[in-house]
């Protein structure tokens, strides 16, 4: 099979394309042949900082394909279903920029009729979003619709890859969804996933323009770049209020005013999506399929989230661009 390796850490030239046999599905796993592989911002960092479990890795997390063949103890009636993966790569060498890969059965989840390029943007930024919606003590457990139905959600940088994903779910589940973007095209994507309100915060008064919505403050901030908008957030965080950080985007280091966030009980919880406890991260899996196959979560710039196609050869390439921070979904296909 052709697969993208590398065996070095480095810039996206350190990535190869090379021929190697198709690995065979251990107890536990299932074979799956690649349609399309999703890029990552943990992608190109885990190729700069060059962990390598076995000496070389395959890049690639998230992905959809076709079970091809299952390993002992999974059902053979999982062959020829149609999957999303999720973690392919996390502490294995085999992710999902190949035609083909192997991952444990519980990380391949049944896609139903949804298109490929749903099901291999979904892993990282909606189980990631997932969680930011989700780990708030008064935010539901788990996502359906109506589970937010009383509750306002601000989305700082409601254009990115994992703000697509929080506006597209949290609307989903019926929520009051406020973002902030930093421009006018930005702006219509994050409408078009689901927003009920867009402040371009270039131009706008964030606080300002959030109190008109949510007078009482926010239940749940989605936040991208917390050193950035730390002081923003403090001061609109509703009673029991949450910030989730999941990036560290405009800085590394956070500094919080302790007053104004104890008589309100805040908390700030930071979210990375491959370490979350089991039972939350199996929760997300359940519902981001649900919400897939109710329709409630789609792709493409009618959606807000632009795709950019790659073949597999060009996955330097892939790996460039959202290394430079292109707006939307990269995706790769594993047939030359």
């Amino acid at each position: 099979m052709k697969t993208i390796v590398y065996e070095r850490s480095g810039d996206p030239g350190v990535l190869q394309l090379v021929d190697r046999p198709v690995p065979e599905p251990g107890r536990g796993e299932v074979l799956v042949r690649i349609a399309l592989s999703g890029v990552n911002p943990t992608d190109w960092k885990a190729r700069r900082r060059g962990v390598l479990p076995a000496g070389w890795q395959t890049p690639g997390q998230d992905g959809a394909g076709v079970v091809e063949a299952v390993g002992e103890g999974v059902d053979r009636e999982l062959i020829g279903e149609r999957v999303w993966l999720w973690e392919a790569a996390w502490q294995r060498p085999w992710g999902t920029a190949a035609e083909y890969t192997v991952v444990p059965v519980r990380q391949a989840v049944r896609l139903g009729d949804a298109s490929f390029e749903l099901g291999a943007s979904l892993g990282i930024p909606f189980l990631t979003a997932h969680r930011c919606l989700t780990a708030g003590e008064y935010l539901p457990d788990s996502l359906r619709p109506g589970a937010l139905s009383d509750h306002t959600v601000l989305v700082q940088g409601g254009a990115g890859a994992v703000g697509n994903a929080a506006i597209q779910l949290a609307a989903w589940a019926d929520a009051c969804v406020i973002a902030t973007v930093s421009s006018a095209e930005k702006a219509q994507l994050a409408a078009a996933a689901g927003a009920s309100v867009v402040i371009n915060y270039r131009e706008q008064d964030v606080v300002e323009e959030v109190r008109k919505v949510a007078p009482d403050g926010v239940h749940g901030i989605v936040e991208v770049a917390p050193a950035r908008n730390a002081a923003t957030d403090v001061r609109l965080l509703h009673p029991g209020g949450v910030v989730c950080v999941y990036a560290d985007n405009g800085g590394d280091e956070v500094t919080l005013p302790i007053g104004p966030l104890l008589a309100p009980n805040a908390r700030w919880q930071f979210v990375l999506v491959y370490t979350l406890p089991k039972a939350a991260k199996a929760q997300a899996v359940v519902d981001v399929a649900a919400a897939a196959g109710q329709g409630g979560i789609r792709v493409g710039e009618e959606a807000g989230l632009p795709l950019h196609h790659y073949p597999l050869a060009a996955t330097a390439a892939a790996h460039q661009a959202v290394e430079d921070s292109v707006v939307g979904k990269v995706l790769v296909s594993a047939s030359e």
